[in-house]
């Protein structure tokens, strides 16, 4: 069940304006958007619409409940897009929306992107996104992306790292809201 959305509470409603969607996807019920969104993520070959695609379904996320079988489905959209899209843009933008939304079973998808996705830019923004969600169980995992071939990735991990162990000192509880 969709809750009804404050935008003082959720400042990344103003923010996401600013996506294009010029095929009118959120004013579509619900389902409709995200099986829309499901379709144009699987069938279409321009990126910049998938890149779109990606940000309106993570929207249906923040607007469910964790519990809600779609918040699952967006979660699952998400991974499925780490897994097959082509792009490294748009799967960079999944893996922020999989942190921002707080996809938490979607983790381990995070860490294989990390490690194994051949787009450096993805690699880097798994493992930031990994940093965003206080993956303190993948510290482990983080610390041998410190000798990824790329440059970028090896600064991020270490920079995760370092911000992962003061906030393990400070007993950092994650709060979604405080992404985006």
């Amino acid at each position: 069940m969709l809750q009804k959305t404050n935008k003082a509470k959720f400042p990344s409603m103003v923010m996401s304006r600013h996506v294009l969607d010029e095929g009118h996807i959120r004013d579509l019920p619900p389902r409709q958007r995200l099986d829309r969104c499901t379709n144009i993520l699987k069938n279409e070959i321009d990126e910049s619409l998938r890149w779109d695609a990606v940000w309106l379904a993570g929207e249906l996320a923040e607007l469910t409940n964790p519990i809600d079988p779609m918040f699952d489905e967006v979660s699952d959209l998400m991974a499925w897009v780490l897994k097959n899209d082509t792009n490294g843009v748009v799967k960079h933008e999944a893996c922020f929306q999989i942190a921002a939304r707080n996809m938490r079973k979607k983790i381990p998808d995070l860490v294989d992107s990390a490690f194994y996705d051949k787009s450096s830019l993805v690699r880097h923004e798994a493992l930031e996104s990994l940093g965003l969600m206080r993956a303190f169980d993948s510290m482990d995992l983080i610390l041998k992306s410190t000798k990824d071939q790329s440059n970028d990735v090896r600064e991020t991990a270490e920079f995760v790292l370092k911000r992962l162990q003061r906030l393990k000192e400070l007993g950092g509880e994650y709060k979604p809201s405080s992404i985006i």
